[in-house]
């Protein structure tokens, strides 16, 4: 049987775990941050916070753009149920909105009719690595003052008019699951220019802690180990060599 996808691991990736292993500090540390740093540079954004995955890292980024209970965000329709999902964890409405027949992602002509006065977000999905109509959906976004979050979970390396993807939108999200372009095992990535969103994510995924022991809001156990980052480090050097 052919599978779908198989992760590429090689002697580098497997090095790179022996030597987390051997050091003793396997939970998040330095090479969590030596990925978040890469990241940050490969897509050409300010900042990028490692999760344990590319549905915490959708759930984190929406609460840390303020989406709470009784809003609305439009999304699409053709995605993994993730998208959806990760909305109504923050007790929200997911809006569909119709998709376009030649290229799957989100028709951008069709987003303004389901714009409310509950609307507070647009999460758009990057559809098998295929970039959205940019242009058009941060237009709509900027003339109606509403959070754009770019789900790239498939859409590592893609790039929209020269500029990656992730770095568009008021943040980005990826999945660093084993069929995606690169791996971790399991694990996410927010990738923002808002200093904001980027100390929310990091209060976030840490139990709310705005330093040890500082409880400042709800958070979650969603750090990223430095096993995987390990992993994901040596994975991006492959990334950035395609």
């Amino acid at each position: 049987m052919i599978p779908i996808a198989r992760p590429s691991i090689g002697v580098e990736e497997k090095k790179a775990v022996q030597d987390i292993l051997d050091s003793g500090m396997i939970a998040q540390g330095n090479k969590v941050k030596e990925l978040e740093d890469g990241f940050a540079d490969y897509t050409g954004t300010k900042y990028a916070v490692a999760v344990t995955s590319g549905t915490s890292a959708l759930h984190t980024a929406l609460l840390a753009c303020g989406i709470k209970e009784g809003d609305e965000v439009i999304t699409a329709p053709f995605s993994f149920t993730a998208t959806a999902n990760s909305i109504l964890y923050c007790g929200a409405k997911p809006v569909f909105s119709d998709t376009d027949a030649d290229t799957f992602n989100i028709d951008s002509e069709k987003i303004e009719e389901k714009i409310t006065s509950k609307t507070k977000a647009v999460l758009i999905v990057h559809l098998f690595g295929k970039p959205c109509d940019m242009d058009r959906i941060k237009e709509i976004c900027d003339t109606h003052n509403l959070i754009l979050i770019e789900d790239a979970c498939q859409a590592h390396g893609a790039e929209y008019k020269g500029q990656k993807i992730g770095s568009i939108g008021d943040c980005g999200v990826f999945s660093f699951y084993p069929t995606k372009n690169m791996t971790t095992g399991e694990g996410g990535m927010i990738t923002t220019n808002s200093v904001d969103i980027d100390k929310k994510c990091r209060i976030i995924r840490d139990h709310g802690q705005d330093g040890r022991d500082n409880q400042v809001m709800l958070g979650y156990n969603y750090r990223m180990t430095d096993i995987s980052a390990a992993i994901g480090v040596e994975q991006l050097k492959s990334l950035k060599g395609l």
